[in-house]
């Protein structure tokens, strides 16, 4: 949905993705960021054990909600600044200009990805949204309506992170599609306009002598 006064791009990171000397093995390794990797996973897994599980540990509605909010918090903040990035070569942000317009810009960064760390990074990404969304079908049927409000935080965040990566996923290739299709078609029109408005050069005569 685009709202007005805000614009998006998607461009490329500026950062040199050259390998440097002696890391070439790097991007075979099982993990190269297992840090990264674990944090990515753990709070919005931890939010998910603790929504399950809140109600046997504790009767306050208030710790709960408090408790998994931190939790979600935490995870969207990780995967939108940290992991995304190091993962997976993606970012997504957003800023105010002078004129107070809202720009969201969606960035690739063409660099080597270890397969593992982006298929936990997908994962993650796109099943915890799944969860959330059948714990909202329970809450609705079950008519839990103050539950269904965690719920619908917790779509929030997962889901804004999960289109802001999409974006820069398939929008940055959309946009190189694009790019190449309009250099293609600029220099058939070139080419085209050179053949048939370039007048030929008209023949010369040798001037040849009668003896």
């Amino acid at each position: 949905m685009n709202n007005p006064g805000m614009t998006s791009a998607t461009v490329p990171l500026l950062d040199d993705d050259t390998i440097a000397f002696g890391e070439e093995d790097n991007a075979n390794k099982h993990f190269v960021h297992p840090y990264i990797v674990f944090f990515h996973l753990v709070f919005r897994c931890s939010a998910i054990v603790v929504y399950m599980l809140c109600g046997w540990f504790s009767d306050s509605f208030i710790a709960s909600f408090v408790l998994v909010t931190l939790l979600l918090s935490a995870d969207f903040w990780t995967v939108k600044n940290i992991s995304g990035r190091l993962l997976v070569g993606l970012r997504w942000w957003n800023y105010v200009d002078d004129d107070g317009k809202s720009h969201w810009v969606f960035e690739a960064k063409q660099n080597r990805v270890n397969q593992n760390e982006s298929r936990l990074f997908w994962m993650g990404l796109v099943m915890c949204p799944l969860v959330w969304s059948t714990f909202f079908i329970f809450c609705l049927f079950g008519l839990k309506f103050k539950w269904m409000l965690l719920v619908l935080i917790a779509l929030t965040l997962n889901g804004a992170n999960l289109y802001g990566y999409i974006k820069c996923k398939f929008g940055a290739k959309e946009n190189l599609k694009s790019a190449t299709t309009e250099f293609v078609k600029r220099q058939l029109f070139q080419n085209a306009s050179t053949f048939m408005f370039t007048q030929p050069a008209p023949p010369t005569t040798a001037n040849t002598g009668v003896v």
